[in-house]
């Protein structure tokens, strides 16, 4: 048996404090990943351009390549849990204005 979805203006204070507390948590996880991007990225050009490292030139490379798969890692995790908790807790509303 289906449970039945809750509509917006339904949910107790409880639930509602939950579900923002769930999407603000969502949003911290993303920037938690864009600030990893960064750090990734930024090192493995500081590898890559400075001469007295070049002897670990393959982690800068590593880095480098690594830091863009993290963030659409992040992209496709937050947009992912976003859709879950709008699927979950606000079903689609009729717009029709009836």
């Amino acid at each position: 048996m289906k449970k039945a979805k809750k509509k917006k203006d339904q949910l107790n204070r409880t639930d509602a404090l939950a579900i923002e507390r769930t999407r603000l948590a969502n949003e911290r996880t993303f920037l938690a990943y864009f600030r990893t991007f960064i750090v990734f990225l930024s090192s493995g050009f500081a590898i890559l351009k400075m001469e007295i490292l070049q002897e670990i030139r393959d982690i800068g490379y590593f880095l480098t390549i690594l830091a863009p798969l993290l963030l659409v890692v992040g992209v496709v995790r937050f947009f992912y849990v976003k859709w879950q908790v709008r699927k979950f807790y606000y079903p689609l509303e009729d717009t029709s204005g009836k």
